[in-house]
C-alpha cells in the first residue's frame, strides 16, 4: 500500500451562506452552512465545526476498530459523541478542545476491560484525524 493518499472534496456555494459538498469517488452529497451562532447562519444544516467534529469520531471510529481488531477485543456495540469547543482565542475563533466519549459493549467485560482501555488509548495516539490537528484531545470512554 502507498503511503500518500489524496482525498478530494469539491464546494459549490448555494447561495447566502449555504454550499454543497461533494467528492468525484462519493455517491453522496453534503450540504453545509455557516452555524447559527454566527451572523447569517442557518440552523439544521451541517457547519464545518460539525464537519470537523464528525471528522475526529470517524476517523477514532475507523482507528479504534482496526486496533480492537488486532487485539481481538470482542464487542457487541460501539457508539461514540465528539463534543468540540469553539473558543475566541488571540482575536481568532478556534477549536480549543475535543472530547470524544466512546462507548463500548463488550461481551466479556470482566476479561477484557483492561485491555479495552490499552486499545482506547492506542487509537486515540494513532487516530490520523486528531494527530493531524492542533486542537487538544480528550478521551472519555464509557464501556459497558
Amino acid at each position: 500500500m502507498e503511503q500518500i493518499h489524496y482525498y478530494e472534496v469539491d464546494l459549490n456555494w448555494n447561495k447566502g451562506r449555504k454550499g454543497k459538498l461533494t467528492s468525484p469517488v462519493l455517491n453522496d452529497s453534503i450540504e453545509c452552512a455557516t452555524p447559527p451562532e454566527f451572523v447569517n447562519g442557518i440552523e439544521g444544516i451541517w457547519s464545518p465545526e460539525h464537519l470537523f467534529a464528525a471528522a475526529i469520531n470517524s476517523c477514532f471510529m475507523a482507528t479504534f476498530l482496526a486496533v480492537a481488531e488486532n487485539f481481538k477485543i470482542e464487542f457487541s456495540k460501539f457508539q461514540c459523541n465528539t463534543i468540540c469547543k469553539l473558543e475566541k482565542v488571540e482575536g481568532k475563533f478556534i477549536i480549543t478542545q475535543a472530547v470524544i466519549k466512546p462507548t463500548v459493549k463488550l461481551k466479556e467485560k470482566e476479561k477484557q476491560s483492561d485491555k479495552l482501555m490499552r486499545v482506547l488509548d492506542k487509537s486515540k495516539a494513532a487516530c490520523l484525524v486528531t494527530n493531524s490537528i492542533r486542537t487538544e484531545i480528550e478521551l472519555i470512554p464509557i464501556i459497558e
